[in-house]
């Protein structure tokens, strides 16, 4: 994992990017056999950490900013370590479950593969996940959220952003398939919680690098005319899910 676009705004991820389903997590664990060591990697603030945290003995939980550890959920069970991906100084053989959540897309897949397959038990599972586009289920809202994502800030994604647009449907991922659906996250959010997560992207912060003003700041009106009371959100979920033999 070599960039770290996240760090600058590690306060605003941690307090406004939505929490995973449990549903998830639960579908997940069906498929891991023991559940003494689970780790999470490129973890961020800990979302997908601090819920595998009641199901393992020990989760270890590592990411390469440590701006974004320092937001991190704490846990008895849980060991925040700073680390790249691709790169780790844990023994062979040492983990029980592997979970990616929201990150697989900026990783050398290649050299991650490797690793994975290193520190994961043989009969171990692995599982990645992200999510796309939100809906508000309203037609303004959603025209507005499309057009700045794309037209607006869209030539400032890095390019590894279409992995996620494709639902991960193309990214690399060689490990022994199991079965997997879909899922959905939810949410109630006012305005000030959707301008917090606009604010969260890294195309929002590079902008305002490069810029030095903020793009959310050209959609404030239509927001404000359109975002009056607490709206249900949800985001579609998408999951790769497999076993390192």
């Amino acid at each position: 994992m070599l960039k770290d676009i996240f760090s600058t705004q590690a306060e605003i991820y941690s307090r406004y990017r939505p929490s995973y389903p449990k549903e998830l997590i639960e579908y997940i664990l069906q498929f891991v056999k023991q559940k003494k060591t689970a780790w999470d990697c490129a973890t961020g603030n800990g979302q997908a950490a601090i819920m595998l945290a009641d199901h393992f003995e020990k989760v270890f939980a590592t990411d390469f900013s440590d701006k974004q550890l320092s937001f991190a959920k704490l846990h008895p069970n849980i060991e925040y370590k700073i680390g790249k991906a691709e790169q780790t100084g844990f023994q062979d053989d040492t983990f029980d479950l592997i979970t990616v959540a929201q990150a697989y897309h900026w990783f050398r897949f290649d050299e991650f593969e490797k690793e994975a397959k290193r520190v994961g038990k043989k009969g171990s599972v692995i599982a990645v996940w992200g999510y796309n586009l939100m809906t508000a289920h309203d037609t303004a809202i959603d025209s507005m959220v499309r057009r700045f994502y794309f037209d607006i800030v869209g030539p400032y994604w890095d390019k590894e952003r279409k992995f996620v647009d494709e639902n991960y449907s193309t990214v690399p991922f060689n490990f022994k398939p199991l079965p997997t659906k879909k899922f959905f996250i939810s949410a109630e959010w006012d305005k000030n919680d959707f301008s917090g997560y606009l604010n969260s992207w890294s195309s929002v912060q590079r902008w305002i690098r490069e810029k030095h003003t903020n793009p959310v700041d050209q959609i404030l009106p239509d927001l404000d005319r359109n975002w009056i009371e607490t709206k249900k959100v949800s985001f579609p979920l998408f999951l790769k899910l497999g076993i390192i033999k």
